[in-house]
């Protein structure tokens, strides 16, 4: 009798960490490639997961996927990089409220030689207008995701509908983008975390940055329950409140490369 206690003491401690796991609310998020290739939610997930007593399970795809699964009520929350995308999941129904955590900005890269001209340019569209000017290769996301929408309304500003053989879609995430970009010595638009965590890997050079039109916001939106009732709504507002908290401005700010931050949180 002695002997079946002590295992069934061992048997309940063994299973007791699944257990405990499996009770753990399960959130589903939609978040863009950017914040998994730049290695930003593998520092901050274990630690909203551990604060919170969730399981978050991330679904890292392009801005316009991701408001689609939203869309559907295939995910809990989003957490996007386009504005005035967000702004009508909002405005339509599907999302409740957006919420504004942190920003970088978008950089021009390309080849060191430069061979269309624009470093030391001052505006994105400027610069676009050059490359397709000397039709220089021009490595395009073509995914609708945030990145590819801030590039096509760039593309718009210069009066430019880009198009023949040196512009390339290539339907990929922001990392694989820029390596392709990197093997045909290309121009290319990336958001300046990635290019952070990519750029010691990478033949290419930052040749333009700054200014208003190149800000890259980040919002993170509930997806919304009278809409989809099975959404983690509760645990979805605890984790948009610690996305809000000193303790997460302190790790987004704390996320450096080589010395430089890759994402500025906002402060209320």
């Amino acid at each position: 009798m002695k002997r079946f206690i002590a295992n069934l003491a061992c048997l309940l401690l063994l299973t007791a960490p699944a257990t405990f796991a499996a009770e753990q609310p399960l959130v589903r998020m939609a978040t863009t490639t950017s914040t998994e290739n730049s290695g930003l939610f593998k520092v901050i997930q274990p630690v909203f997961e551990q604060a919170l007593g969730i399981r978050v399970h991330v679904i890292a795809v392009g801005t316009g996927k991701a408001l689609e699964l939203g869309r559907r009520g295939d995910v809990d929350v989003v957490l996007v990089h386009a504005k005035p995308a967000e702004e009508a999941f909002v405005a339509d129904g599907y999302g409740v409220a957006r919420h504004e955590i942190m920003y970088n900005d978008f950089i021009i890269v390309g080849p060191r030689d430069d061979t269309a001209g624009v470093r030391g340019l001052q505006d994105a569209d400027k610069a676009l207008a050059r490359i397709a000017a000397v039709k220089a290769v021009f490595v395009s996301r073509g995914d609708d995701s945030g990145t590819h929408k801030k590039e096509l309304a760039l593309w718009q500003q210069a009066g430019i509908e880009p198009q023949g053989r040196w512009y390339k879609q290539v339907g990929q995430g922001m990392g694989k983008t820029l390596q392709i970009a990197g093997e045909m010595q290309a121009y290319t638009l990336v958001d300046r975390g990635t290019w952070l965590a990519y750029r010691a890997n990478s033949p290419l050079a930052l040749l333009l940055e700054g200014g208003e039109a190149l800000q890259n916001p980040y919002g993170i939106i509930a997806v919304n329950p009278e809409r989809f009732p099975d959404v983690n709504y509760t645990a979805v507002q605890n984790l948009i409140r610690w996305f809000e908290s000193d303790k997460a401005r302190a790790l987004i700010a704390g996320y450096k490369v080589d010395g430089e931050p890759l994402f500025y949180p906002v402060i209320k």
